[in-house]
This record gives structure tokens, sequence and C-alpha cells, in this order.
């Protein structure tokens, strides 16, 4: 009897020692730290792998430091128009101080909460409800600035913020509607037009290059018509002056008495003729006594 309490109690105080190595053991993983307290005042991070805490005397508490996300679902918020929006949008953020994000909020992910739900109700409220249509981008930058600085004390990194839908009023929605019919009837016209300019605009090119063209051709035509014309009468000409140096040629080896008959035979033709006034050149005369003399 006594054996069997003594074995009892050893092995009850070997389950207890391995209890207490176990509670003393932890394993933090590579994305993880361990903020350690000692009897309530923290002595600061451990991690990653294996961490060895003195039992009862210290606590450990996990810290994820991935970069997280998290949903804001519809918020109605008023405008700086009046309009009443909803808007819902996802941020995310990271740790980046696993020390402060455990000592310096008791609820990080609920306090970050409500601070993104007052943030986007002050940025909405700052901002005209077409800018915040147009413009998501800077309202999402404006967001993250505003929520980083708050919680930059917090030890935590807000590294974007995404605006997934803005639902705005039906009589808005109707107005947009309308607005973006009217855009495209809009930009249907404009198109259309252009096209019929660049239609005139190309009939009329086209026109212009061919009477262009036709101008050129006649031109040239022209040109060429005139250096025929010039080169014929040159021919002409040359022809003609050949034909008087022949003439002349011939009438230098001419004497009088033969100059006297061409005169004869001319009168003959003239004598021939119904006319009954004749004229005689003076140098006939003289002709008629060379002759004369000659037959002497």
């Amino acid at each position: 009897m006594d054996t069997w309490v003594i074995a009892c109690m050893v092995g009850a105080v070997g389950l207890i020692g391995l209890a207490i190595i176990a509670s003393a053991i932890r394993i933090a993983q590579e994305y993880e730290r361990l903020v350690v307290f000692r009897l309530g005042r923290c002595v600061g991070e451990r991690g990653p792998g294996l961490v060895f805490l003195i039992p009862f005397i210290e606590r450990a508490i996990r810290v994820d430091l991935r970069e997280q996300v998290r949903e804001i679902p519809h918020q109605t918020s008023i405008t700086k128009d009046n309009a009443s929006i909803a808007v819902d949008f996802i941020w995310y953020y990271k740790v980046v101080d696993s020390v402060q994000s455990t000592i310096q909020v008791g609820n990080f992910e609920k306090a970050a909460e409500g601070m993104a739900t007052t943030t986007l109700r002050s940025v909405i409220g700052s901002i005209m409800l077409d800018e915040i249509l147009s413009n998501r981008d800077h309202i999402n930058q404006v967001m993250r600035v505003k929520l980083d600085e708050v919680t930059e004390r917090w030890g935590v990194k807000v590294t974007n913020v995404e605006i997934r839908e803005i639902i705005p009023p039906d009589e808005i929605q109707e107005a947009m509607t309308r607005q973006m019919t009217a855009e495209r009837v809009r930009r249907a016209v404009v198109t259309e037009s252009t096209g019929q300019r660049e239609a005139a605009v190309n009939i009329a090119d086209g026109e212009k290059q061919a009477a262009v063209l036709i101008a050129d051709g006649d031109k040239q035509a022209n040109i060429l018509r005139a250096e025929g014309d010039r080169e014929a009468q040159l021919l002409r000409a040359e022809g003609y002056s050949s034909a008087l140096e022949r003439i002349f040629g011939v009438a230098k080896n001419i004497d009088q008495k033969t100059m006297t008959l061409q005169y004869f035979e001319t009168l003959k033709d003239m004598g021939a003729s119904p006319a009954t006034k004749f004229i005689f050149p003076m140098e006939f005369t003289s002709l008629l006594e060379n002759f004369t003399k000659g037959s002497k």
C-alpha cells in the first residue's frame, strides 16, 4: 500500500513538472513575436523560434506581424453638398512595433475600426458629391494618411485604403444615368460630325489635288505646244533663210539682159490680164537701154 502511494505521488510530481516545463516553452513562428511580461512589467519581445519563459513569473502575448486586411461595412455619410451616400471600404495595416501595439491600446482592431468609420465620415463631409464619385484615389490617400497618423502611436502602419463601393441616393443615380445617356449622345454626334468634316476635308483635298494635277497637265501641254510652235517657226525661218540664200546665190550670176527678159515675160503675163492700167517701175527704162546697147 505504501509503495502504491509513493508511486502515485512520484507520478503526480512528474506530471506537474512536465506541465510546468510545457508552460515555460513557447514556439513563435517567423511572422510572430512574443511580448513578454515579467510580474506585470513588459520586458520586451522575443522570437521567432523557441522561447523559454519563467513559469508563474513571465507571461507572453502573441503578436502577428503579417499585413492584415479588414473590411468596414457600408457607412452612411453626408457630403459637403448635403447628399447622403453609403460607402464601404477595406483597409490594410501591419504591426511594426509589437510592444507598442500591445501596451498602448486594449483592443486594437476595435479601436481601429471605430477610428476608420469616424475618419471616413470626416473626409466625406469635406468633399462634394461629384468629387467623391470621380476622385476615389484622392479620398483613399487622405484616409490612409489620417488613419496612419492615429495608429502610428500604437505601433501600427496603415499601408493602404481602398473604397470598394459608393452608393448615392436613387434620385442622384437616375440623374447620373440621364447624364451618361446625354454624354453618350453628345459623343456620338461629335463623332459623326467629326467624320463628316474629315470626309469633306478629304473630298476637298482630293478635288484640290486633282485641280492642281489638271492645271499642271495643261501647263505642261501649253509649254510643249509653245516649244513645238517655236521649233516649227525656227524650222520655217531656217528654210526661208536657206531659200533666200539660194536665190541670192543664183541672182549674183544673172546679167542685166537676163533680168530684162524676165521683165518681158512679166509684161507678157500682164498683157494677158483683163486690166487696163499697167504700172512700170522706173528701172524698166534703164533695163531697156542696157538691153538695146547690148544688141547694138
